[in-house]
């Protein structure tokens, strides 16, 4: 097939934008070829839970799925009974991007809190961690944290262990959503475990896709005891891969060696450089601590338009004129320096230009939602 796209174009959009790392795609090749035992049963998968258990200590369980929205909702499934709730913050992916798959394909009522920068925190939790044995209220019996958050913010490992001896005496279980966790192991220069198992947290969603895979993301279940019938539950929610080792294996070329860290590290490192040349731009104010891949600004919404016909990325918050860049893997310096350089350009012409300067908007709205994956 012919290329159809320009692979040296780039926006700040996603993550979710960028290609397959290199080393993924061989990986996939590797695997290819002959006959493996299907749903799961593959050397792969198996070489996949030696590869966990190294990460975040032996004795988890893994199940790799096709998607975050459905790691996501098979975990909190998992984890309680029907009549179940889930404390979140209202920044959370599963409130806010999942399109109401939660509650209506898993069945759950999620319970929201403010979180100015994404965090909850004990104190947050308890305003809607309440209500235990009244008939008339979903008993709150999880918490989701994302890690790290919607807002590019990371919990520290302390953060998350007061969450969990917070609320593991309430008998309530803690689950994380990992879309972004190798930026946050980056961004803290930690081990994984050390903000997961080691930190109290009981089943996790491990994202894959954000970090070069070409698909696929797993359930990890750290303690045994936090979820049941997760094998039922993943074929009920068409989350079963019958060629699983394809899944499998691009986790292993993740996380056997150093592939997760190093390409993580260079998002945040191009996040850091754009923030840093966002500094010497009047114009522009950064909401957020740059904490990770994702920056957060407040720009003039006429500028942003015209930004947007060179650089793809999306509006925050259209109320304010918050905006969200991402960096990813293959993002380069380049990139960013040409990003900065057109942005430059668009602030200093004003936010209304001559209109013989304008070009025709791409066909796809450069606003899809508030809040993007």
């Amino acid at each position: 097939m012919t290329t159809l796209h320009d692979p040296a174009s780039r926006g700040f959009a996603s993550d979710n934008y960028a290609g397959a790392h290199p080393e993924i795609l061989t990986a996939l090749a590797e695997a290819n070829g002959g006959h493996q035992i299907a749903y799961g049963e593959d050397i792969y998968t198996e070489r996949l839970h030696e590869v966990m258990g190294e990460h975040f200590g032996s004795g988890v369980e893994v199940f790799p799925v096709f998607n975050g929205t459905g790691a996501n909702v098979l975990s909190l499934q998992a984890m309680m009974p029907r009549w179940g709730a889930v404390v979140c913050s209202d920044n959370a992916h599963i409130h806010t991007d999942e399109n109401g798959a939660p509650e209506r394909v898993g069945g759950l009522k999620l319970l929201t809190v403010p979180t100015p920068d994404g965090k909850l925190t004990p104190e947050l939790i308890d305003r809607q961690a309440w209500g235990w044995g009244d008939e008339h209220r979903a008993q709150p019996l999880v918490v989701s944290i994302t890690q790290t958050t919607e807002l590019g913010t990371a919990y520290t490992p302390q953060q998350i262990r007061a969450i969990a001896e917070h609320i593991h005496p309430l008998g309530m279980r803690l689950h994380l959503d990992g879309s972004r966790i190798a930026n946050a192991a980056a961004t803290l220069d930690q081990p994984l475990r050390a903000f997961t198992t080691d930190a109290g947290v009981d089943v996790l969603s491990f994202g894959g896709t954000k970090n070069g895979l070409l698909f696929g993301e797993a359930v990890v279940v750290l303690r045994s005891d936090a979820a049941v019938g997760l094998p039922y539950l993943r074929k009920m929610n068409m989350q079963l891969a019958s060629k699983m080792r394809f899944v499998s294996a691009q986790l292993v070329a993740l996380l056997e060696g150093d592939l997760w860290i190093r390409s993580a590290r260079h998002a945040n490192a191009m996040a850091a450089r754009l923030v840093s040349a966002l500094q010497q731009l009047d114009g522009v104010t950064v909401t957020q601590p740059v904490q990770a891949n994702a920056v957060f600004a407040i720009l003039d919404p006429a500028v942003a338009d015209r930004l947007r016909q060179r650089f793809r990325f999306y509006d925050w918050n259209p109320a304010t004129g918050e905006v969200r860049w991402m960096c990813a893997f293959d993002t380069t310096p380049d990139d960013v320096d040409a990003f900065v350089a057109a942005l430059a350009g668009e602030l200093a012409a004003g936010p209304t230009p001559p209109t013989a300067n304008l070009q025709p908007q791409p066909a796809t709205p450069s606003i899809l939602a508030q809040h993007m994956p």
